[in-house]
Parts: structure tokens; sequence; C-alpha cells
């Protein structure tokens, strides 16, 4: 039998996709508030994988990553998508978002996207909210499944997140230190 143990904490980030910068601060500020010191907000990414976003959205629309310096515990972490979809609605215009956020996480082992959308592959957690393992990390790479969206596949962005792992590989280790 094995022993439970409460897992390591991890590193909280949401994936904003809009065409307005200013919502991206705006947006930026709300998070930050609630779950801590942004630690970095990333370039841009543009989105040209599908059009499925553009009749809410709008047309050139882009991707940040923001991310959160303080890590957090993963219970209730579904919640953190519940409240973003308020956030969401706060900025929607006739019904139509302006701005899709994203949030997840990042461990050694994955990256995990939130979602209200079940799948095959996809794990509920509570308060109608499925985890989505997106990506995974082997042989010093992330590496991207079946399923996995088609902008995360791309190497830019799976090198983002290998950056954003070694940060919070970093965080892991000072925080063991702090402790011992």
């Amino acid at each position: 039998m094995g022993k439970i143990k409460k897992p390591k904490d991890v590193k909280l980030l949401f994936s904003l996709l809009t065409n307005k910068e200013k919502l991206i601060v705006e947006v930026s500020k709300i998070l930050s508030e609630k779950y801590g010191k942004i630690e970095e907000i990333s370039e841009k990414f543009e989105f040209t994988h599908t059009n499925y976003y553009t009749p809410e959205l709008g047309e050139n629309l882009f991707r940040r990553f923001l991310v959160i310096k303080p890590l957090i515990p993963r219970e209730h972490i579904a919640l953190v998508k519940v409240f973003t979809n308020k956030v969401e609605e706060k900025f929607s215009i006739n019904g139509k978002r302006q701005i899709n956020i994203d949030p997840g996480y990042i461990t050694l082992e994955n990256f995990i996207l939130f979602t209200t959308k079940n799948y095959t592959h996809r794990i509920y957690l509570e308060s109608g909210i499925y985890a989505d393992l997106t990506l995974i990390f082997h042989k010093k790479e992330f590496h991207p499944l079946n399923w996995t969206y088609p902008d995360y596949r791309e190497k830019i962005i799976r090198d983002y997140l290998k950056k954003i792992r070694e940060k919070y590989k970093k965080q892991l280790n000072e925080l063991e230190k702090e402790i011992s």
C-alpha cells in the first residue's frame, strides 16, 4: 500500500487569448490581485491554427502567458477556472467574450490546462471543471499528446513552457533549502 502524501505545490499560469493588448493589462491586474504577484508576462504568440474563436473574439488573435510567482496548492485548483470564467464574462460585450482565459499549471512532470468541456482524456475535478493533460515532460522536453491543441504542439510554446518549468524547479529547490 502506498503512503498518502501531499503533492508539491504547482506553478500557476494563465493563457490569455485576445486581440486587445489593453485587456491583457486589465485582466493581469485582476488575476494578480486574486492569485499573487506576476512573475512574468510572455511575448505575444500569434494564434493562427484555427478560426474557432474568430466569430467571438475577432481577427488577429494572439496568446500571451501570465505566470504567477507564488506556488499554489493543488487542492480546489479547479476553482481558478470558475473564477476566470467570471472574469471573461465581466469583459464580454453583447454576450461575446473579448478575451479567453485558460488557467493551467506546470509541474516537473507535465502541463495541465483547465476546461469546462469533458472529453475522453479529461479528468473531472469539481464544480464543472476538467483537467486536460496537455503536455508531458520527458527526456528534458515537453511533448504533445494525440489530443494536444495545435498551438501547444509548437516548439516555440513548448520551449517557453520549459523555461517556466525551470523557474518552477528552482523555486521548489529554494523552498526545500528553506525547510531543511
